[in-house]
Order: structure tokens, then C-alpha cells, then sequence
């Protein structure tokens, strides 16, 4: 190779790396304080409800939330192998899966303090971008539609990350828009969508709590006008959980308003980015001639608590952490990195977090665009092996038994059809039961609200 050739080849290969950013994705770490191996299992943690925490010890328990040693670890885990992202993204369900009477506004807040101060003192110099979790609150899941104490707080504790302007707008809802690391043409958009969760009392009547939907809409529209492209982080995500058939988090109306306004700005929304689930899954958007839009990610979660959602098998994750790979000129997501730590191998011997699986070299597409991405669904679909892969991957690396028929049907639905219409018709379509109400579903979903107070 001359000297010239090799000069060129390093200077398309510089431009091709700067053409590259990362970022950090890390949801619901759920720090439960109360943990604390003991010779009792039913007294290690609050969190396991009084189901035994058979296997504890230093990184924590399935049946247990997050000790702060799995906390500390995880943090450092991201900076020893990303030490320098260009950003954070961080959404929330920052306490435990415990009875209210446990906490106390002054409790979930000095959690969320404690969580926001490992992450400023690991990360001093990095931008983190913060959306509220359903249990960032007290009483968990009941965030009102304008300014509350909490609120209040949280503004002034996450101030080193936000603007002035997003202070404002958090105080009054928490929700706020900021330009992307202050860059022309790239815009994130930090949504409250605990606002439209299914268990939220306090928000009935309202068409548009806080007026968030009309906001984000001008928001993306202004967006549109001054040609920036968009990132969307919230907690709760629309659709329907793959784990549970039929099992919803948004209420019907919200839901749809919800993709009503990814589907108008889809053309300037790069990606969307929640948890709440505490597994790693996807959603897809589609316009109305069926072309693949928009793509939401769901990022496992921090914590191994196994759901007592009803009906879920296997309910529990190993804890995992993601690095976003997209490019610096469009925001276009490139690729997706999974690093977990098998929580029963941490604890036997030593807690090394490693990479669970790279997106394009497992699921073999080019990118984590809307269109690769759909590739991924079709293939899962109709590939056994392909839908084992991803889901293993689904509760990153936990469970490994086979998924069935039934479970293909959930899993795909639940990609596939954000919409509740749509979600029904895929579920028949495949010959499987759908669960509808008619008379019964008052009393089905006043049953199921007093089952979920610890759901998720």
C-alpha cells in the first residue's frame, strides 16, 4: 500500500468514526434500601413481598429489587466501558416495589437523590437527559396533571442537567424539550407519560393532561419548521406487554393520541427511547399504507424483581445496561448494544458485566432504522430460531426455556400493533384468544387495578 492510499484509508476511517456517537441508556434501577442478605430469605428485601429470597447475596435476589451494590456496580460498569458517552438517557423507577405506607414523599425522594448522585459523581461532565418513572412518586403511579412538590424537588435536584426553560416546563408537568447536547437541528423531547398510565387516578376526565399532547406537537411541528430531528425518552410506553396478552399500560384514548402523533411527525422523530417493561423489546410504528415509521426501544432494566403481574411465567431479568450507537449527522440509530450481568454468576463468584449481544451481528440487519427493525419482527415471525434468539434476549439471558406458539403470538403482537384495534385483529388472525370485556370489563379492570399495585 502506497504512502498516499494509506493516508486516504486513514482519513476515510476518521471521518467514518466521527461520524459515530454513543449513548447511554439506563432504566429502572428500582434501588431497594432495605435489602440485606440474611439466614432468612423471607426477610432479605421489602420488595419480594415475603417470597423468599432463596439465592441472595451481594449483587441481590430474582425475587428482589436492586441492592445498592448491583446499583454501584452497574453505574461502573457503564463507565469502564463507555467512559466517555456523548449523553445519558435515564428513565426512571428509581424505588421499590413496595407498599406505599412504606415510603413517603420524603422517602422517594431521597432515593432519587441517591440514584441522581452516584450517576453525577460517576458521569461529572456528562449531559443526562431524565424522564420520571410511574414510581417516582408518592403514591407510586399517581402523578398529577400540573406543579407539585415533587416535581418541584426533582427540578431543583436535576438542575445541573436542565435548562432553565426545561426547569420551568418540569415544574408545572414534568415534561421538557431541550436542543440535543445544544446542537442545531437535533432536539430531545422528555416526556411525563405517567400522565396516561392505566393506574393513574388522579388523571380521569382530562383529554390531554397538562396539556402534554398539544404541547409535544407543537413541539415536533416547530421541529419540522426549523428541520431538527427529534429524540422521544419517556417511562411508560403505549401498546401492549409481550409477557401478558392483552395487557395494556396507557388508557384507550391516550393510547391513541399517542400514535396519532408519532404517526404526523414521524419524518422528524429518530427514535424513541423508554422502559418501564424491565425487558428488552421494540415497538413499531407504521403509516397508514403500512410502511414501517418510527421504532421505539425498550431497554431492560437495572433490577432482577420478578413481576407479580398475574399470569406471567419467568417474570424475572438479569440486569442490564445499553449503549445506543447513532450517527452525529442525522440521528439515525445505528446499532444496539446490550451489556448484562448474570446476576447468579455474580454472586457464586465475581460481578463482570459483559456484552449479552450486539444488535446487527444477532439479528443480521444493517441498522436500527424503522425498516431494519421491521425486518427483525418479519424474521421473528417466521423463523424459530430467530424468535428463540430474541427471547432469550428478552429478559436478557433469564430465561432460556422455548417459546411456544403462544408465546410467538405475543411476542409479535406486541411489536407489531401498538394500537389496541390492530393488536386485537393480529391476536385473531392468529387464532388466538383475545381478551375483551363487554359487560365484564368494568369489573375486570377494577379487579386487575387492585391486583397491580406492585405491578411494574
Amino acid at each position: 500500500m502506497s504512502a498516499v492510499t494509506l493516508l486516504l484509508t486513514c482519513l476515510l476511517l476518521r471521518d467514518v468514526h466521527a461520524l459515530s456517537g454513543n449513548f447511554w441508556h439506563i432504566t429502572d434501577l428500582h434501588w431497594d434500601p432495605t435489602y440485606e442478605v440474611t439466614e432468612v430469605p423471607e426477610r432479605v428485601c421489602g420488595s419480594s413481598g415475603g417470597l423468599p429470597a432463596a439465592a441472595a447475596g451481594p449483587f441481590g435476589d430474582y425475587a428482589c429489587d436492586s441492592p445498592w451494590h448491583l446499583i454501584d456496580s452497574s453505574v461502573n460498569a457503564m463507565k469502564a466501558i463507555l467512559p466517555d458517552p456523548d449523553f445519558i438517557v435515564w428513565t426512571g423507577d428509581d424505588t421499590p416495589h413496595v407498599p406505599n405506607k412504606d415510603l413517603g414523599e420524603e422517602k422517594v425522594l431521597d432515593i432519587m437523590r441517591n440514584l441522581t448522585h452516584i450517576i453525577k459523581r460517576v458521569f461529572p461532565d456528562t449531559k443526562v437527559y431524565s424522564a420520571l418513572g410511574n414510581h417516582d412518586y408518592h403514591p407510586k403511579s399517581q402523578l398529577p396533571a400540573g406543579p407539585s412538590y415533587i416535581y418541584n424537588q426533582t427540578a431543583e435536584m436535576w438542575s445541573d442537567w436542565l435548562e432553565p426553560e426545561s426547569r420551568e416546563s418540569f415544574r408545572k408537568g414534568g415534561f421538557y424539550t431541550e436542543r440535543l447536547l445544544n446542537r442545531g437541528g437535533f432536539r430531545i423531547l422528555v416526556l411525563n407519560t405517567n400522565l396516561y398510565y392505566d393506574q393513574n387516578q388522579v388523571v380521569t376526565d382530562a383529554e390531554d393532561p397538562a396539556g402534554q399532547f398539544s404541547w409535544a406537537d407543537g413541539v415536533l411541528t416547530e421541529a419540522a419548521q426549523k428541520k431538527e430531528k427529534v429524540y422521544i425518552i419517556g417511562h411508560v410506553p403505549p401498546g401492549f406487554f409481550e409477557k401478558k396478552r392483552s395487557k395494556a399500560w396507557f388508557k384507550p384514548r391516550f393510547n391513541q393520541r399517542y400514535i396519532d402523533l408519532v404517526q404526523k411527525h414521524h419524518p422528524v422523530i429518530l427514535g424513541q427511547f423508554f422502559g418501564h417493561h424491565h425487558t428488552d423489546s421494540f415497538r413499531m410504528f407504521y403509516s397508514s399504507d403500512g410502511s414501517p415509521i418510527s421504532t421505539m426501544f425498550l431497554s431492560p432494566g437495572v433490577t432482577p424483581w420478578k413481576t407479580t403481574l398475574p399470569g406471567v411465567v419467568n417474570g424475572a431479568n438479569n440486569p442490564g445496561i445499553r449503549v445506543f450507537e447513532y450517527d452525529t449527522q442525522t440521528l439515525l440509530v445505528k446499532d444496539v448494544v446490550t451489556y448484562y450481568l448474570n446476576l447468579t454468576h455474580a454472586n457464586e463468584a465475581y460481578g463482570r458485566w459483559e456484552k449479552e449481544y450486539r444488535l446487527t451481528e444477532s439479528f443480521r440487519v444493517p441498522d436500527a432504522s424503522p425498516p431494519s427493525m421491521h425486518q427483525v419482527l418479519e424474521r421473528m415471525a417466521n423463523d424459530r430460531c430467530y424468535l428463540q434468539k430474541y427471547y432469550e434476549f428478552n429478559s436478557v439471558s433469564y430465561d432460556l426455556t422455548e417459546c411456544d406458539a403462544d408465546c410467538r403470538v405475543d411476542h409479535v403482537c406486541a411489536a407489531r400493533e401498538a394500537d389496541f384495534e390492530s393488536y386485537d385483529i393480529c391476536l385473531k388472525e392468529a387464532g388466538a384468544p383475545v381478551v375483551v370485556g363487554g359487560a365484564l370489563l368494568p369489573l375486570l379492570s377494577v379487579a386487575l387495578s387492585l391486583l397491580s399495585a406492585r405491578w411494574f
